[in-house]
């Protein structure tokens, strides 16, 4: 019961403190309106506030949530102020012109050190940090600090699509609201909740920091309840995933396949 109302306080706080912050945001633009709004896929103008406004939403969720460990804690506030933070960097100041895991890494070989290695380098420590607060020796914290670091990274692929990413955190609920980092999972889904209508009507989107954050807190919610088998499960997964798409694309597969096609665009303008 105790976990059930850590959970709840955690989903309704993150949830309204996102909204508030989205909106808040949203209307102030800091540092003019060229520097939040983008374009999307269909030439709609929208903004990036949603980004720290998960960030900040997700870490006050986890913060004020009752009955949740101090390591566990720990592990998620400080994921979702550091790779939120880094998110947000990359999404207003940072270089489009290397993409993917691949290009920033081919950028680092030749000696350029982009946005997107920082944001790399920086979701690895939270990660591992997160990792090694939620895990009882070396081996099981490094493993669970990269599968942490994966699930930041896959979540974020994802968001190429009003909505997508924010319905893939909602599929989590039933993996992520249980175990012993239960309130850190609620966080992310109260936050997605707060924040999918914005993101299906294309006035905001998640971008870097939202969707980081949001996949490294679904990451640590699934780590801290798993054994070391587990981990190295969900690791193989989101590393062949995060592998695939540099030569799939996930929009092309999801448009293919019916079934996918119709959830990704449940609720969205046509």
């Amino acid at each position: 019961m105790r976990r059930v109302v850590g959970s709840l306080v955690a989903a309704g706080a993150a949830g309204a403190v996102a909204w508030l912050a989205a909106r808040k945001i949203g209307e102030a633009k800091p540092g003019g309106a060229e520097l939040w709004e983008r374009k999307n896929f269909r030439g709609s103008t929208l903004t990036l506030a949603a980004g720290p406004a998960a960030a900040a939403g997700a870490a006050a969720g986890v913060a004020v949530a009752p009955g949740l460990s101090a390591r566990a804690r720990t592990a998620g506030v400080s994921a979702a102020v550091a790779v939120g933070a880094v998110g947000l960097y990359d999404d207003l100041f940072g270089s489009t012109a290397s993409k993917g895991l691949r290009g920033h890494l081919s950028a680092l070989q030749s000696g350029e050190v982009t946005s997107g290695v920082v944001k790399i380098g920086v979701i690895g420590a939270a990660g591992v940090i997160g990792g090694a607060l939620v895990s009882d020796n070396v081996v099981d914290a490094a493993i669970g600090g990269a599968a942490i670091a994966g699930h930041a990274n896959l979540l974020n692929l994802l968001d190429l699509r009003p909505g997508r990413a924010n319905k893939t955190v909602l599929l989590h609920a039933p993996a992520v609201l249980g175990g012993p980092a239960a309130p850190v999972g609620a966080a992310a889904v109260g936050t997605a909740l707060a924040l999918l209508p914005d993101d299906l009507g294309e006035r905001t989107m998640l971008g870097d920091a939202g969707a980081n954050t949001l996949g490294a807190l679904l990451g640590l919610a699934l780590v801290a309840r798993e054994g070391r088998g587990a981990r190295l499960v969900h690791l193989a997964v989101v590393t062949g995933l995060t592998l695939a798409s540099e030569k799939v694309s996930f929009t092309k597969v999801i448009e293919r396949t019916p079934v996918l096609r119709e959830l990704d665009g449940l609720g969205r303008q046509r």
